[in-house]
C-alpha cells in the first residue's frame, strides 16, 4: 500500500467527530513517524469572541497524535487515548489550523506520542504529550499454543 493509498483509507474513515472539524490528513511520513492534519474551526466552537474552546484545541492534537500511527503503524484496529496533556501557548482563533504529530517510542501495546498545532500564520498555538494503548487484530489463542 502506498503512502497515497493511506492517506485516501484515513480520509475515507472519518469519525464524525473529525468531519465536525473540518479535519484531513494531509501528509504522513513513515521515516519521521508522523503525521499532518488541516483543520478549520468555526466561530461556533469558540468563545470570548473567537477563541477556540481548550477541548477542541485538544481534539485536534489527539487526533493528529492518533493519525500519526493509524499511519505508521499497521493493523491499528483502536487506539484509546490513556493520558493527555495539553499546554495552551497562546489562543487559538477561530479558522484554520495545521497539526504534527509524531511517535516518540512505540512498544508492542503502548506509544508515547507528541503534537504541535498552529495557527494560520504559522504561529504555535499549542503542544500536546500522550500516552495510547495500540489495539491490534485478535489473534487465535488455540494456533499460538
Amino acid at each position: 500500500m502506498t503512502d497515497q493509498d493511506i492517506l485516501d483509507r484515513l480520509n475515507a474513515h472519518r469519525p464524525a467527530c473529525l468531519y465536525a472539524l473540518n479535519a484531513s490528513v494531509k501528509e504522513m511520513n513513515r521515516e519521521e513517524k508522523s503525521a499532518v492534519m488541516s483543520f478549520t474551526i468555526p466561530l461556533d466552537f469558540c468563545h470570548s469572541g473567537n477563541v477556540v474552546q481548550g477541548g477542541f484545541v485538544a481534539a485536534m492534537l489527539d487526533a493528529t497524535m492518533s493519525h500519526a500511527v493509524f499511519s505508521n503503524i499497521d493493523n491499528v484496529v483502536a487506539l484509546p487515548t490513556l493520558e493527555l496533556k495539553v499546554s495552551y501557548l497562546a489562543a487559538s482563533l477561530a479558522g484554520s489550523f495545521t497539526a504534527r504529530g509524531e511517535i516518540i517510542r512505540a512498544g508492542k501495546s503502548i506509544v508515547f506520542l507528541e503534537g504541535r498545532l498552529y495557527n494560520e500564520q504559522g504561529e504555535l498555538t499549542a503542544t500536546a504529550s500522550s500516552t495510547a494503548k495500540v489495539i491490534l487484530p485478535k489473534t487465535s489463542r488455540s494456533t499460538q499454543e
